[in-house]
């Protein structure tokens, strides 16, 4: 049974991180240094409360605030809930590692230049758990545009391509949020309210009209476009591999996820179910999933360059996330949950490690890594891990996220999904796809010889920028071995909640 109690954590996370956003862009220009830890500190409170209120609400209990003392559905209630805490905490913790890696490295910014990255990720934070705690359709809209507005600006660090996928990004996002607004409009003219909970019950009056599954279809579309969802996914690759390495691994392992967070939410909280029945939402969300992981692997064994390889890796990995979604059982689920963790220390492990190498030797080709296990051995270590990860080899966590996926896609087969087998041949067998692109770098890191020649001396980059490398590599085969505790405690838990709240 769930319980509700009044708390301050939801608003003050957002505003917290909004506050430090505002602060360190007033000092960053001058004291680059003090905004830096002014954001250290920032995400660490962040990471801890976010750890305590997860701890409280993991029982089932849900802690709101109503803004400006108005109850729902006259005000903006925001909510933590074991997800939204889930997906905070991780939010927060990748956020930590990010301000800790040194920012010349991960931002490439010359130190003369003094822009403000570092009030732009404090800002990037803000808006993501803003959507994290959102009880409201139009509060999620608008938290949407302030993360969006500080992801455009972080990749456009970039230098000119950077700019370039950056407007491109900015194009193809405005049409998301464009959508997402038109179908929260279609929504409030339906029944006169933007509460999320308010909604769901007078959605589940009015039935699945026309209007009703057009504002279902618009409000994911817009959403999925958000999270890179194949085949919406075409503005994510030029965006993460042109991004700094420090902006990229942000993006990729938490931004994406959160727009995954808002379509679960959309769909398991506001849908009812007779309108889910009406159109077959879900299993477009599957099959769009199906081909994202194919599409994704495919587009990244056919890559040189290392950094686009992660980014369609990415697209690869989001393909899960939507099967796990679309399948709509707790298992599937659980899978899709586990991955959103699993996915965020690979691919930041992995964006960390393109920044060294480029900080450590210049280097950006697959094929210019040859050596490099020598030369960096930590940093090449903790890459070796998240790339058997990604494969999903055991112990690692990749591997388990994979088996809840099979198994969810086998309970959906019991519960009358004819195709669902064809989906766990695909995860199952992704796996082949997965070994083929990441086996050459493998090769070129560990076997092959160094271009500069045997003498080329051994060369790690500076304790910080190896620590995020450490935390997230260790971190995976921690989630790996311990996966039965955090799935029995906390995920499954979750799944249970998410699939029992649609009706």
């Amino acid at each position: 049974m769930i319980t509700e109690s009044t708390s301050l954590l939801p608003p003050l996370l957002p505003a917290g991180m909004l506050a430090a956003a505002i602060v360190a862009a007033a000092i960053g220009s001058r004291w680059p240094g003090a905004a830096r830890w002014l954001a250290v500190a920032a995400t660490l409170a962040g990471t801890i409360a976010c750890a305590i209120g997860l701890s409280q609400v993991i029982g089932g209990q849900t802690l709101v605030a109503a803004l400006g003392g108005w109850a729902q559905p006259l005000g903006i209630a925001q909510r933590f809930d074991a997800l939204s805490g889930f997906i905070a905490t991780l939010v927060c913790f990748i956020g930590l590692l990010v301000v800790l890696y040194p920012p010349g490295i991960g931002f490439q910014t010359p130190p003369d230049r003094r822009l403000p990255v570092h009030a732009l990720v404090l800002l990037l934070l803000a808006g993501l758990l803003g959507v994290a705690m959102a009880a409201d359709l139009f509060n999620l809209f608008v938290f949407l545009e302030i993360y969006s507005i500080a992801a455009y600006s972080l990749i456009a660090l970039g230098g000119p391509l950077g700019a370039v996928a950056a407007f491109r990004y900015l194009v193809i996002g405005t049409i998301g949020s464009g959508l997402y607004l038109l179908g929260v409009g279609f929504v409030y003219f339906t029944t006169g309210t933007l509460s999320m909970a308010d909604a769901s019950d007078k959605l589940g009056t009015v039935g699945p009209t026309a209007t009703v599954t057009t504002a279902v279809v618009l409000m994911v579309v817009g959403l999925a476009t958000k999270m890179a969802l194949f085949p919406l996914h075409v503005w994510l690759p030029d965006a993460h591999s042109h991004a700094p390495p420090a902006a990229a691994a942000l993006l990729a392992s938490v931004q994406v996820k959160v727009a995954a967070y808002a379509i679960v939410r959309i769909v398991f909280d506001v849908v009812p179910d007779d309108v889910l029945a009406a159109f077959p939402l879900l299993a477009i969300i599957t099959w769009a999933g199906v081909g994202g992981v194919l599409f994704g692997s495919v587009m990244a064994i056919r890559q040189t360059d290392f950094k686009r390889m992660l980014a369609f890796s990415t697209v690869a990995q989001l393909g899960y996330i939507g099967i796990g979604i679309g399948l709509d059982t707790p298992l599937a689920l659980v899978g899709a949950l586990l991955l959103v963790l699993n996915h965020a220390f690979m691919k930041g492990t992995m964006f960390f490690v393109a920044g060294n190498v480029y900080e450590a030797t210049g280097r950006k080709t697959i094929a210019a890594f040859a050596g490099l296990g020598r030369r960096m051995p930590w940093t090449m270590t903790g890459f070796t891990i998240a790339a058997a990860s990604m494969i999903g080899l055991p112990p690692t966590a990749g591997f388990f996220s994979k088996f809840y996926l099979v198994l969810g896609a086998a309970e959906a087969g019991d519960t009358g999904t004819p195709w669902s087998w064809v989906v766990a041949i695909v995860v199952a067998a992704s796996s082949i796809l997965t070994l083929t692109y990441f086996v050459p770098v493998l090769e070129a890191i560990w076997f092959k010889p160094d271009p500069d020649g045997e003498d080329a001396p051994t060369r790690e980059v500076r304790s910080l920028a190896v620590l995020p490398v450490a935390v997230l590599a260790v971190g995976l085969l921690v989630i790996g071995l311990l996966n039965v505790s955090i799935v029995n405690d906390l995920l499954n838990p979750i799944a249970v909640s998410i699939s029992g709240t649609r009706g």
